[in-house]
């Protein structure tokens, strides 16, 4: 079976799915989208494209009474169809009381590998009572929850696989199936760690003043942030920002803020070949020993050993 979100956009485009593949005519883009749905509990988007134009999809299997778990792996493609800024590979795991699937904009499902999951199903997987806080809150699917995750290298590895493991149409289904519950699991298993005891029910609001708060924070990486500033932008009191920045990113704002600044640093140092000293000062450092401890905390190593290529240090 393919999703219906898919077909429907084949409609739209004039085209038709082959293989479970919609390739984008040329005259609206290029690139492909890819839909699975292994059976009534869990479905499977993969989409690597660029659209001249926005175009939006109502979802047609949106069912509020089914207790769906929606996660989104965003800039998880090694070579993306459409050029995106440079942003770390993260994942969006909603519940479905936040109405995420109501309407997708398919212009900005780009990059993505979209997973929904039935909570009762996941739920039934796994043993023994005593679980977190986070991913208990999670299977129950009672409350509008979110959170994001950065997408570590196990992850991305799974992801790779999905993508870029060619197999045949016998067995196609069933390796998709077992990958992304793989993706899942092993996704599930780092939101565990997570150390919140009490969560809290978002709103709509909140949630985009929060990503409004990160976006602004994560366009200055040069300029630390001012807790109280951020506030007054996400029209809230202090506390409730940093209460709600932690409980979806898992992280307070200045370390989530930190390990961002490293990882900048880190791109800067290998893709764009700056110096550390430039690398340092373009990101608010005036003091560069304190930039190569932070760096080293963040990365595992000094940014000078960072920026050296492998083959040069094995010489």
């Amino acid at each position: 079976m393919i999703p219906a979100i898919l077909t429907r956009l084949a409609r739209l485009l004039g085209t038709e799915i082959k293989n479970r593949q919609l390739d984008i005519p040329e005259q609206y883009g290029e690139g492909y989208c890819k839909g699975f749905v292994f059976n009534e509990h869990i479905r499977m988007l993969i989409s690597n494209y660029r659209l001249n134009e926005d175009v939006i999809v109502e979802n047609p299997e949106k069912d509020i009474s089914r207790r769906i778990l929606f996660f989104k792996f965003q800039h998880i493609f090694r070579e993306p169809a459409a050029r995106q800024p440079e942003t770390a590979p993260s994942v969006l795991i909603a519940t479905s009381r936040i109405n995420t699937d109501e309407v997708i904009s398919v212009h900005s499902n780009t990059a993505t590998i979209n997973i929904e999951v039935d909570a009762g199903y996941l739920s039934g997987l796994f043993d023994g009572p005593e679980r977190s806080t986070v991913l208990q809150s999670l299977l129950q699917n009672t409350q509008p929850l979110v959170f994001e995750q950065i997408v570590s290298p196990s992850l991305q590895k799974i992801a790779d696989e999905i993508v870029t493991v060619p197999v045949g149409e016998t067995f196609e289904r069933y390796f998709m199936r077992i990958k992304a519950e793989e993706l899942i699991c092993r996704l599930l298993m780092e939101l565990e760690r997570r150390e919140e005891k009490r969560l809290y029910a978002l709103n709509s609001k909140d949630i985009r003043a929060i990503y409004r708060v990160k976006q602004s924070m994560l366009e200055h990486p040069d300029t630390p942030p001012v807790i109280h500033e951020l506030a007054v932008q996400a029209g809230m009191s202090p506390t409730k920002l940093k209460r709600l920045f932690r409980q979806i990113f898992g992280d307070s704002i200045f370390h989530y803020y930190q390990a961002f600044r490293m990882q900048e640093a880190a791109r800067l140092l290998k893709e764009k070949k700056l110096s550390v000293s430039e690398a340092g000062y373009r990101l608010g450092f005036s003091n560069l020993s304190h930039f190569s401890r932070v760096f080293e905390k963040h990365i595992g190593m000094k940014p000078k050993k960072y920026s050296v290529p492998a083959l040069q240090l094995r010489d």
